[in-house]
């Protein structure tokens, strides 16, 4: 629904309408997207992003070789980061009148990305860049499919989007500027007896 900036506002039905309903707070009756569906796919971008960030821990703490240092610092980074989008996630779930779904029950299930530990730091960047490229797909069909419903929305999954790019971008650059040796696991060393 386009409106033309020449047709003149009604204020007296605006400020009629805000009366009514107060209980829904930023929900008002000219927002036109599918509230129950699109709380439903927060509550999935959450999940994903939880899982992201206990996955990115893991791996900040299991990080090992010539190289861990610098990739585990990677690795907190991004785990900072996905757990600043879940608070905005979660933060727009209530803004619409939801809650945002933390339990630990069903978070693998609700989220897009899995968690697989991985073993070595090349597993760890390419799973980690799997979960990335799993939530930038996510992102933007979300995105294409609010379209103009919730512009509030769209703008704060583009932000996140941006910066899953961003991490997608790094780990990428990671797995093709580190010596693949130094990504190599750890092989246990035999003791001479």
């Amino acid at each position: 629904m386009t409106e033309s900036l020449q047709a003149p506002l009604d204020l007296g039905a605006l400020r009629q309408r805000a009366r009514q309903h107060l209980e829904q707070g930023a929900v008002t009756a000219g927002y036109q997207a599918d509230r129950e569906q699109l709380l439903l796919q927060l509550n999935a971008a959450l999940a994903t992003e939880l899982v992201c960030v206990l996955r990115y821990r893991y791996h900040h703490f299991m990080a090992r070789g010539i190289h861990a240092q610098a990739v585990g610092a990677e690795f907190l980074a991004h785990a900072n980061e996905e757990l600043a989008h879940a608070d905005l996630l979660a933060e727009r779930i209530v803004q619409l009148g939801g809650r945002p779904d933390f339990s630990p029950a069903t978070l693998l299930a609700r989220s897009h990305a899995e968690y697989v530990p991985g073993e070595g730091l090349t597993d760890m960047i390419r799973e980690d860049l799997v979960a990335e490229r799993i939530a930038i797909d996510s992102y933007r069909h979300l995105i294409g499919a609010l379209h103009e419903q919730d512009p509030t929305t769209r703008r704060l999954l583009e932000g996140i989007l941006a910066v899953e790019e961003e991490h997608a971008d790094d780990l990428a650059d990671l797995l093709q500027h580190t010596p693949q040796a130094a990504l190599a696991p750890a092989r246990p060393t035999l003791l001479a007896l």
